[in-house]
């Protein structure tokens, strides 16, 4: 399937490129800093530099969405995240053969529990993705066995048919993305 990540990804960067540029202005006056950049566990748990837009402030700590104050996501960043527009930066991921479309979501390295139940599942053998079964699910990382669990199962049953299916459904708004802690 990495040529249709590839393909897809090239075609996304492409068609997408005044989306993205206005996306990144935008970002620009919210935050000075659009991108956000933060090293994330891959294939055969290999670290990559995952690049998405950034929606929440400059120096808040570096932990899994759901630990994060909600407060330290800005208006924008609120936008970005429920319309997933703030995924759209990791075709460059795609492309670069770190990620595929469809796959487990990389995790952090802090994320122990998560790597772990992931190691005794096999889930490291695969790219990691951008979306998939848990995530069309509404499942997180915040319950680490069941996304280990959604994970092998997606990747068992992952075919041409299934590949397409997860992005379909992702493209029409199934899931909710990572869970913030709202107080």
């Amino acid at each position: 399937m990495r040529i249709f990540d590839v393909c897809f990804a090239s075609l996304g960067l492409i068609l997408l490129f005044p989306l993205l540029i206005l996306l990144w202005v935008i970002a620009w006056f919210d935050n000075r800093s659009p991108l956000f950049r933060q090293q994330r566990v891959g294939r055969n748990q290999a670290p990559f530099v995952l690049v998405k837009f950034r929606t929440m402030r400059i120096n808040t700590a570096s932990v899994a969405t759901h630990l994060a104050d909600a407060s330290a996501v800005t208006k924008w960043g609120l936008f970005l995240r429920r319309s997933k527009l703030d995924e759209l930066p990791q075709l460059w991921n795609v492309l670069r053969g770190e990620m595929s479309l469809v796959g487990p979501r990389p995790c952090l390295f802090n994320q122990t529990e998560l790597i772990q139940e992931r190691e005794a599942r096999g889930i490291f053998t695969a790219r990691p993705g951008i979306t998939g079964l848990a995530q069309i699910n509404g499942i997180d990382m915040s319950t680490p066995k069941l996304l280990a669990e959604a994970d092998a199962q997606m990747l068992m049953n992952l075919d041409l048919s299934a590949y397409f299916k997860y992005i379909f459904k992702t493209l029409r708004g199934a899931g909710c993305g990572d869970r913030i802690r709202w107080e």
